[in-house]
């Protein structure tokens, strides 16, 4: 992996995430992404290969696996 383009450290880890999507509306989240993470400053990097998965699969409307219950807050300064 490159520098990051955020910070310019040259130190990544590889890790499974969880990722939340905003599709029209409707927020959904896929689980166990493969993700490279940046050691300094979190900066999140997917593959060109992993972000198309998650397009096809997300665009062609799968089941989910399971439904979860999210709390919503809104900021106010």
């Amino acid at each position: 992996m490159d520098q990051c383009h955020v910070c310019n450290a040259n130190s990544w880890e590889n890790k499974l995430i969880n990722q939340t999507f905003d599709l029209d509306g409707k927020l959904v989240v896929v689980e166990n992404i493969p993700a490279q993470i940046c050691s300094c400053c979190g900066e999140i990097i997917f593959s060109a290969e992993t972000a198309e998965n998650i397009r096809l699969m997300l665009n062609n409307n799968p089941s989910p696996q399971h439904s979860i219950m999210v709390d919503v807050f809104a900021f106010s300064s």
